[in-house]
């Protein structure tokens, strides 16, 4: 197990069976990353991995 998934398992736990807008976690992510610049980049890489989740993987067909 990373040590990230105590904080993924903990958000699942507490959090699970709440809905939200993918408006309201990007401003969450806004916030975090204001209130934690060093982590600017991951956030970005994760915001970005997620909004391209269902973009065709295979490019080499252009």
């Amino acid at each position: 197990m990373y040590f990230t998934d105590r904080g993924i398992e903990e958000l699942e736990t507490r959090r699970g069976d709440e809905e939200v807008t993918l408006g309201w976690l990007a401003e969450q992510l806004r916030t975090f990353v204001d209130l934690n610049p060093e982590f600017e980049v991951p956030v970005e890489r994760l915001a970005t991995w997620m909004a391209r989740l269902d973009d065709d993987t295979d490019d080499d067909t252009e």
